[in-house]
């Protein structure tokens, strides 16, 4: 029998917590969150079926270099002609780029990628699970927004350096001496993924059905005020970066011809300082929308 007076039972020391005295580890701060998100999405990027996708699209401009090599081997196209005059590899691949990559692959990069970011994570179900975590919201958008920057170079700019390699040979063109407007295409492209998939992360945060808006803007608003004259072209990201096409062009043949349609243009110090800009701004505008949102997920 127990011989222990209620004063003692009442004043016996009280057992220790678990984790009593261990300090309560600080939420990470933006940059490594973000980080963080970025680590996570990437691989989830990069074997996504849209990536494979995607990549069998890009991979079409050099299917069309390859059948121009072979129609050159077998004797058919010694020559590339258009309008009567002969093409060069050089002006060849300057055009292929403009049409094929920065009309319309990089801009359809942008759309199917940037409004995907939190839309998809809204469709899927798995915002709640991100947002639950001790991190700044916005830093789910920069993170993912990282990873869609890395995903898209890593699937695009192989496949133009692969279409140099087969077209640039065309009709005697040099290798050396294109590599410098290589290089120069390289860089107008990561900057196109940059600004157009800052664009669409903000619409894809703000807007419920962000892949019709953003292929309507490519396909139609983009295209129609590039077509009419007056500022409304001022307004597109296409604007500021086919300005910059004409200074990786060749300057002869066609490579004249097409700077000629770029008379009305900005400098390329203007169109550049636009882009990186104009992307910091709509990132930071679609952090904000997320950071202060709430998303309902539909049953």
């Amino acid at each position: 029998m127990s011989t222990e007076t209620p004063d003692s039972i009442v004043s016996a020391p009280p057992l220790a917590a678990p984790n009593a005295g261990r300090p309560i580890p600080k939420a990470p701060g933006a940059v490594t969150a973000a980080l963080r998100v970025f680590e996570l999405s990437l691989g989830q990027m990069l074997w996504s079926r849209r990536t494979i996708f995607l990549g069998i699209v890009v991979g079409s401009p050099i299917l069309l270099g390859l059948l121009v090599r072979i129609l050159e081997f077998m004797g058919v196209a010694g020559t590339l002609k258009m309008g009567g005059a002969s093409v060069s590899g050089d002006a060849a691949f300057g055009t292929m780029m403009w049409l094929l990559y920065l009309r319309f692959l990089v801009p359809v990069l942008g759309v199917f990628y940037g409004t995907a970011l939190i839309a998809d994570e809204v469709d899927d179900k798995t915002i709640t699970y991100l947002f639950v975590r001790p991190i700044i919201r916005a830093a789910v958008l920069v993170g993912k927004f990282l990873a869609y920057v890395v995903t898209t170079i890593f699937v695009v700019l192989p496949s133009v350096v692969v279409l140099y390699l087969l077209v640039q040979p065309l009709g005697g063109g040099s290798l050396g001496a294109g590599f410098p407007r290589l290089l120069t295409d390289l860089g107008l492209l990561a900057l196109g993924l940059v600004a157009y998939g800052a664009l669409f992360a903000l619409v894809g945060a703000w807007m419920k059905y962000p892949l019709v808006v953003g292929l309507v803007f490519v396909i139609g608003w983009e295209q129609l005020a590039m077509a009419l004259p007056g500022y409304l072209r001022k307004l597109t990201i296409a604007y500021y970066l086919q300005s910059l096409v004409p200074h990786a062009m060749p300057t002869d043949g066609l490579g004249s011809a097409l700077q000629s349609l770029f008379r009305d243009t900005p400098s390329p110090s203007v169109s550049i300082l636009t882009l990186i800009v104009a992307s910091a701004v709509f990132l930071a505008l679609g952090g904000w929308l997320v950071q202060r949102r709430e998303y309902v997920l539909e049953q």
